[in-house]
């Protein structure tokens, strides 16, 4: 019985290996890209450990400038990119607690009305929303703008659905207590509600965060200049038809840039992460 389990771990082990080896083996090979000069890149094939221009292609692309995106900076990208995750991420945030507060604590005409009109949403598919969306941004003025890159990404259906969700599960109790004991609406939301919410905001934050950052159909559409492009828009307009064209060092460098913040948003929130997607007891 025992030799049994000690055979399944081994074997559970080894495909753990195995699938962690799939998956990080192109990023570990753009890594390796990244660090090479271009004529290494195009004259195959790829060396299998890095090379010795490390720092000259970071140092280029993050304050150098890139050609083709009009001498742009990937730093600039990058900040961007994290203006409009950030702000999308907890802009979504507070739209969905805020209304699903509403929703679920108080009494108002149509307050499920509303509700059932902010779900049906979800089932517009952003082809059908984004032409009106952009005739606004225009109307407005907010082209080449953050505003513009980021207000219309805030509205979440699925947030607040979520948030309505757990604050339905709050005992009537709780609220009676804290009514009895003179807490008004707004302290009751800041001194018991948000707590309660932590794991939950901070599960949507890792998720939202990526979403945001990911972002290319909205950004491409909203942005003009080079200078507000998103990391996601400027990789794109760095690679061209033409293998000789392409600075693929400054490709690679660009895309090692681009997945780190994410990276580190989920690791460095992975333990509440897990916790907001599996606790059920609050």
């Amino acid at each position: 019985m025992v030799q049994n389990n000690q055979g399944s771990r081994i074997v559970a082990h080894a495909v753990l290996i195995l699938g962690i080896a799939v998956v990080a083996f192109p990023i570990y090979y753009t890594f390796v890209a990244s660090t090479l000069s271009l004529q290494t890149i195009l004259r195959p094939p790829l060396p299998l450990l890095p090379g010795r221009e490390f720092f000259t292609n970071y140092a280029t692309a993050l304050f150098g400038g890139v050609g083709r995106i009009g001498g742009v900076d990937v730093g600039t990208l990058l900040f961007n990119t994290t203006v409009v995750a950030l702000a999308v991420a907890i802009g979504k945030i507070v739209i969905s607690i805020l209304s699903a507060y509403a929703i679920v604590f108080f009494r108002f005409p149509f307050r499920m009305f509303f509700f059932w009109t902010i779900f049906l949403t979800l089932m517009l598919p952003i082809e059908v929303r984004i032409l009106p969306t952009y005739k606004v941004m225009v109307d407005l003025g907010l082209i080449d703008t953050y505003t513009g890159l980021t207000l219309p990404l805030m509205a979440s259906a699925t947030a607040t659905l979520l948030f309505r969700q757990f604050f339905m599960t709050i005992p009537g109790e709780l609220v009676e207590a804290a009514r009895v004991d003179g807490a008004g609406p707004m302290r009751f939301f800041f001194d018991i509600l948000l707590p309660l919410s932590r794991t939950n905001i901070a599960a949507l934050f890792v998720i939202l965060f990526i979403y945001g950052w990911t972002q290319y159909l909205w950004p491409l559409l909203v942005t003009n200049s080079n200078d507000m492009n998103t990391i996601v828009i400027g990789l794109r307009k760095m690679i061209s038809f033409a293998d000789a064209d392409t600075e693929w060092h400054l490709v690679m460098v660009t895309c090692v840039l681009a997945i780190l913040p994410p990276v580190l948003v989920v690791v460095l929130m992975q333990r509440w992460f897990v916790k907001g997607l599996v606790e059920t007891e609050k």
